[in-house]
């Protein structure tokens, strides 16, 4: 299932039949049309991009990453129900590993979602990766936007199954959830594990399983080396049982301190992960427009010299960027800027 759910259209909108409008009212098939361009890419995917922005910025971002068989989806099926519940729309983004048949997301864990399926409330939408590292797709801050323009009150964004340097969460949600379970292996490893210093709240899911007492005293010792400063967020470690809904209630608490203790803090937090996504985005333009002033085939061909040993892979940037720039690039500063052309004496100055 690719998408599921939205909130009924907004009586109060000025009728508009254009993509943008009927997102911005909470056309379901609209909103599903709109992540796709963005998803694959689209030629107009940035001009769509464009007019949604001036709508958002409204919405909340809950990131929910660990390890695979953590229960994510289980967790993330509850949360939902549990903000439903405050009378908040929804919007869920999960991020699955891609195929390596179809090249699309493997949506096995989509299942465990489908009983909100007949809300429209909730908008889920499963993405893959595409090859894209760090537990997220690249599109995936776009997508938000969409969910964030057509209106939703709150966006999960569920990471695939992680590693401990694959943290771009932290770059994309308001809130980071970092899920462990009992029994996953070397407690201190686990702690040591890179993502574990992401997590704005510690959830230890399957609670009920042997194990979860030792899993919560080794984050809380992990906790322990740190002195927060007065005022300071220390994160909570809250214990759950996703399948049964026991702690979920206890987590949107946590996720509603958070919020309130970050408020000052969270305009300075999304200019941080807007410089980030600034600086991505300009590092793709420009790998397409150097790609696009070279001949056919000469990436191919460079990177045949660089194997043969004829070239190293720095002097090969050095000349393709070279070539590709050449007579656009302004002098850098502290150079010598080349002499003007002699003037005509017969022309006045």
């Amino acid at each position: 299932m690719r998408s599921s759910g939205s909130s009924s259209p907004d009586s109060s909108l000025p009728p508009d039949q254009s993509l943008v409008g009927r997102v911005r009212a909470g056309d379901p098939r609209a909103i599903a049309r709109a992540i796709s361009l963005v998803e694959d890419e689209h030629a107009g995917a940035a001009d769509l991009i464009a007019q949604l922005h001036g709508y958002t910025g409204r919405a909340y971002l809950i990131g929910v990453t660990g390890a695979p068989g953590t229960g994510k989806s289980t967790l993330v099926d509850a949360l939902t129900a549990e903000i439903r519940r405050a009378g908040l729309t929804v919007g869920v983004i999960a991020v699955d590993p891609t195929s390596p048949f179809t090249g699309g997301a493997i949506l096995g864990d989509r299942v465990r979602m489908t009983g909100h399926a007949s809300d429209p409330g909730v908008f889920i939408r499963s993405m893959a990766t595409r090859g894209h590292l760090g537990g997220l797709s690249r599109a995936t801050s776009d997508v938000a936007l969409v969910l964030d323009a057509a209106g939703r009150d709150v966006i999960i964004i569920e990471t695939v199954g992680v590693g401990q340097d694959e943290i771009d969460i932290v770059r994309t949600a308001d809130v980071s959830i970092v899920v462990v379970v009992p029994g996953a292996g070397d407690d201190v490893q686990a702690i040591k594990a890179g993502i574990m210093e992401i997590a704005d709240i510690f959830v230890v899911n399957k609670a009920d399983r042997e194990g979860a007492d030792r899993a919560a005293q080794a984050i809380a010792a992990n906790l322990s080396l740190h002195t927060f400063a007065p005022g300071e967020w220390k994160p909570p470690i809250v214990r759950t049982e996703a399948t049964r809904a026991i702690g979920v209630d206890e987590l949107w608490r946590q996720i509603g301190r958070y919020r309130e203790h970050a408020a000052d803090r969270q305009q300075h937090r999304r200019r941080e992960r807007q410089v980030v996504r600034l600086r991505e985005l300009i590092a793709r333009r420009l790998v397409q427009q150097v790609e696009s002033t070279l001949p056919p085939g000469e990436l191919e061909r460079m990177a045949a010299r660089v194997a043969a040993r004829e070239i190293d892979p720095y002097a090969a940037v050095a000349e393709i960027t070279s070539r590709a720039t050449a007579g656009r690039v302004p002098p850098q500063p502290g150079s010598i800027a080349p002499d003007p052309p002699d003037q005509d004496p017969a022309q006045p100055e």
